[in-house]
């Protein structure tokens, strides 16, 4: 067990939440991003332009690193606020170059409560962007702001991981998303972004939206049998899927229309023939 004595004055820094999240700091990587024309751009920072920023270091970088990066956003000075996690599951090598290396990052839930509210204070070098988490672990807490509700985008906005699905079941602050699905049948998308194939499901009846991707966010697979095989052969494989909705229903829609379009999707996009659909 991880555990960080708070000083007798009651300071807080990023050790003291790693211990609180059971994390060994040498697990650990902390990675500060600036903004510039040729990387991250201000207001431009989503999960796919951060991934495809991070994942791709130059050789220098060593290979083995450690297993969770925690990845913080420059503000004014030494401040920077937390974005969020990726977990690294190692370098993928055939993907090496000359001048670069690339990791094979997925998402985290590690500290996902903190995102875009804690704030911490850098040390004196900021030129040096990525600390091990033992060095990191004295940088001090600065601010952990309010938690805010998240704005519920619209249905044919969704583009979610399941660990986005996670979030959305099990955090207050998505309390309108949870709304939102929970009131509309449908048919939705799955696509596993390691193969390029998809996956068309239904929500009808009194399950909707909601119940059924609590469904994934619980065990990856829904039930359905190829996704299960893929998550049988790996528990973590469901990090591969997106999720997204292809049409939305009122809840007094007959399970007949619901049906029709799901069939009508699985044609369109030869998801029986090409795809994980198996009937």
């Amino acid at each position: 067990m991880v555990t960080t004595n708070l000083s007798p004055s009651g300071d807080l820094n990023l050790g003291h939440l790693f211990a609180a999240c059971g994390l060994d700091p040498k697990d650990v990587l902390v990675v500060r991003h600036t903004y510039n024309d040729d990387g991250l751009r201000r207001g431009e920072t989503t999960f796919e332009n951060v991934l495809a920023y991070t994942r791709e270091q130059r050789l220098r970088f060593g290979a083995n690193q450690p297993r969770i990066w925690l990845n913080f956003l420059a503000e004014g000075g030494r401040r920077c606020r937390f974005w969020g996690a990726f977990e690294n599951h190692g370098e993928v090598v055939e993907e090496r170059t000359d001048t670069t290396r690339s990791f094979d990052l997925g998402r985290s839930d590690v500290m996902v409560a903190l995102t875009g509210r804690l704030v911490t204070e850098w040390s004196r070098d900021p030129i040096n962007w990525a600390k091990p988490g033992a060095t990191a672990a004295a940088f001090p807490v600065v601010e952990i702001a309010d938690p805010q509700d998240v704005a519920f985008p619209g249905f044919d906005r969704l583009v979610l991981t399941q660990g986005d699905l996670r979030m959305i079941v099990e955090d207050s602050r998505y309390a309108a998303w949870r709304t939102a699905l929970g009131s509309v049948q449908g048919v939705y998308l799955i696509a596993d972004t390691s193969t390029g194939e998809q996956y068309v499901g239904k929500a009808d009846g009194g399950e909707r939206i909601l119940g059924r991707w609590m469904q994934y966010a619980q065990n990856g697979h829904g039930g359905n049998v190829a996704l299960r095989a893929l998550a049988a052969d790996d528990t973590d494989y469901p990090r591969h899927f997106i999720f997204s909705l292809l049409r939305v229903f009122g809840p007094d829609t007959p399970a007949r229309e619901v049906d029709e379009a799901e069939a009508h999707f699985k044609r369109a996009l030869l998801t029986r023939e090409h795809g994980m659909n198996r009937n």
